[in-house]
């Protein structure tokens, strides 16, 4: 009897923690893959020629995580898995939903910094930053190199591109 209810009480805490993340868990996200690229083409010609590259590579990297998510949600519900995989499994989405928040974080310290429109994505300690400009000034890419590796205490590898708009 005891095994059940620590199996019962796993479960529902694992339910507990998904609902939390699912009410807290930004609105873009909830909505179907469809909606996302549809928001994405309704865009004003005006904004898509000024940040149209960057919208195409939040599209894909956003379908990219949500793939990734449902994928990882899906082995979540598995009866498949014992309770230390399901652990890890959790922690993997745990981790991509940090990522995101750090992603968007950089995104607006660089445009409030900056003034620049940026698209970030990060890969483990690889940072990967494509900012919106007319000048490819190898300083100002050094200033924001400096400015993301603050927030960081571990060394990052950190590349800067620029993209005319």
């Amino acid at each position: 009897m005891d095994k059940q209810n620590l199996w019962f009480l796993t479960l529902f805490s694992l339910i507990l923690i998904l609902g939390v993340y699912y009410i807290t868990m930004p609105t873009d996200l909830l909505k179907p893959e469809k909606e996302v690229v549809e928001k994405a083409n309704n865009i004003d010609n005006d904004a898509v020629e000024e940040v149209g590259p960057l919208v195409a590579m939040r599209v894909n990297l956003e379908e990219e995580r949500q793939k990734e998510m449902n994928v990882l949600q899906e082995q979540l519900v598995s009866e498949e898995l014992s309770s230390e995989e399901k652990n890890n499994v959790y922690e993997k989405l745990k981790y991509l939903n940090e990522l995101q928040g750090k992603e968007e974080a950089i995104e607006k310290s660089l445009k409030n910094e900056f003034k620049l429109d940026c698209f970030t994505k990060i890969d483990n300690s690889n940072v990967n930053v494509v900012c919106i400009s007319n000048t490819h000034d190898m300083q100002l890419a050094n200033n924001i190199m400096r400015a993301i590796q603050k927030n960081y205490k571990n060394k990052l590898y950190i590349t800067v591109k620029f993209q005319e708009g």
